[in-house]
């Protein structure tokens, strides 16, 4: 596991005052304690980021939706920029019970000077303006995140790195906020960063070492479904997160990503996923061709262990602050899962 970069040692100072500055947590993550006593749930299988011709995509919402539904998905977000795309007739000609609903979202999208600041709503009951004239990166995001929350909807922060618009620094200051991505589909968004600002991994254990608990989605950001094989195309498939939840309906999934019940994937599956005060056990559903490592990770992005079996699990020592997973697929496909919170000077969520 590769150092952090300068920039984003100096976000861990950054982050450990904004950490003073927030509410006190559980000595365990919300997401290690419900996989440790388990509630009636499945897993569920979704695509939070995906636009339609009613903002920058290619294909109207029926193409849209009927591509995921094709694929095995299990709920998709519509999420044009500044735009809520009915769902209603959507669910009406698509869903079905326990297989596959629609879920209304945004892309509220801002331009602070010249960066380029995007944060989503899922299952949003109106549309949600943004700011006319946003004066800074923190403040336009804490606009879109507290109005994602009045309407009774769960934010993520898009894309950090595109247009290099959102630093760790930033991100750590945004109250009420529990989810960003830490990897998106999209051929330019810079997910493993250059030029001195880190990756979108490494800001995560950068927040994470800092003392800011945020979960990570995976995303495909698809525009493109009628460019199949161009790789400049921002195309379906190719990012998304499994979320445990009792039922297949909207509010149900969205209250799972907001307490971190999902796991984030390229292209990895588990057959099963634990975690308690003692230890996590993951089994990665294998493929034949495939061989995998599976890293548990730590402060500072440090390797903690690395194991090279489906069957995998790690036993905390108490002093770790956080620990959590990702697997590697030999050709390039991942999972990560959420963060699990070890010992009281682990992460620490924002006030709610």
């Amino acid at each position: 596991m590769r150092q952090l970069s300068p920039s984003c040692r100096r976000a861990l100072l950054a982050g450990t005052l904004v950490a003073a500055l927030v509410a006190p947590a559980a000595v365990r993550s919300r997401a290690s304690q419900d996989v440790s006593s388990p509630a009636p749930g499945r897993w569920f299988k979704g695509n939070t980021h995906t636009h339609t011709v009613n903002s920058d995509g290619d294909s109207t919402p029926d193409e849209v939706v009927r591509w995921y539904r094709e694929h095995g998905y299990n709920f998709l977000v519509l999420s044009d920029h500044n735009y809520l795309t009915p769902t209603s007739g959507l669910n009406a000609v698509h869903g079905a019970p326990d297989k596959f609903i629609v879920i209304p979202g945004e892309e509220i999208t801002m331009m602070v000077s010249t960066k380029p600041v995007h944060v989503n709503g899922v299952a949003i009951a109106s549309y949600v303006a943004p700011p006319s004239s946003p004066d800074d990166v923190v403040g336009a995001i804490q606009w879109a995140v507290d109005g994602v929350r009045r309407m009774g909807g769960v934010p993520h922060v898009n894309h950090p790195n595109f247009g290099w618009a959102v630093s760790v620094e930033q991100l750590a200051r945004v109250e009420r906020l529990s989810l960003f991505e830490i990897y998106n589909g999209h051929p330019q968004v810079n997910n493993v960063g250059g030029g001195g600002i880190p990756g979108l991994e490494e800001m995560w254990d950068g927040l994470l070492t800092g003392g800011r608990l945020l979960y990570g989605v995976a995303v495909d950001d698809a525009h493109h479904f009628k460019r199949p094989g161009d790789p400049t195309a921002s195309g379906p498939g190719r990012g998304w997160v499994y979320v445990r939840a009792q039922a297949l309906e909207p509010r149900m999934i969205s209250e799972a990503l907001d307490r971190g019940d999902f796991y984030a994937s390229t292209g990895v599956e588990l057959a099963d996923y634990t975690a308690d005060e003692k230890h996590i056990a993951l089994n990665v559903r294998t493929t034949a061709w495939s061989r995998y490592r599976v890293q548990f990770i730590g402060p500072e992005g440090r390797l903690l262990a690395e194991k090279t079996d489906a069957d995998a699990s790690y036993t905390f020592t108490g002093s770790e602050g956080y620990v959590r997973v990702k697997v590697i697929e030999s050709n390039g496909l991942m999972a990560w899962t959420q963060p699990v919170v070890v010992g009281a000077s682990g992460p620490k969520q924002s006030k709610q």
